[in-house]
């Protein structure tokens, strides 16, 4: 069940190039993880009133969950290619970027009127 949810302080990009990121990012973070695409959900939020090192210039919060346990090597790779991503789409500087990843454990996360647990 992992998701990758985007919230950025970018107005409205085009439906288009919302749609492309959201698959983009489906499909690697299945690959990352391993696990189906089927199961992998992503969310993009435009527009939110974001400041960064005190500043409005754009910016963009990321969180990936997922059940089971992330390596360091894996949330250093997935950094890298969600920030260079997020950085081709919507133009937001990589460091401009945080990402907070976080495991779930599987009785806390629910799908299909059950729990991953």
């Amino acid at each position: 069940m992992p998701l990758i949810k985007v919230q950025s302080s970018v107005a409205s990009p085009e439906p288009a190039t919302v749609e492309a990121l959201l698959k983009q990012l489906s499909q690697c973070l299945a690959w990352h993880t391993g696990k189906p695409e089927a199961y992998v959900m992503t969310a993009f939020e435009p527009g939110v009133a974001m400041t960064f090192g005190g500043t409005t210039e754009s910016t963009c919060y990321i969180e990936v969950k997922s059940v089971g346990s992330m390596k360091p090597e894996q949330t250093q790779s997935m950094s890298q290619e969600f920030c260079q991503t997020v950085n081709q789409a919507l133009g937001v500087a990589l460091d401009r970027t945080y990402i907070e990843f976080a495991d779930a454990q599987g009785y806390m996360w629910g799908w299909n009127g059950s729990t991953f647990g």
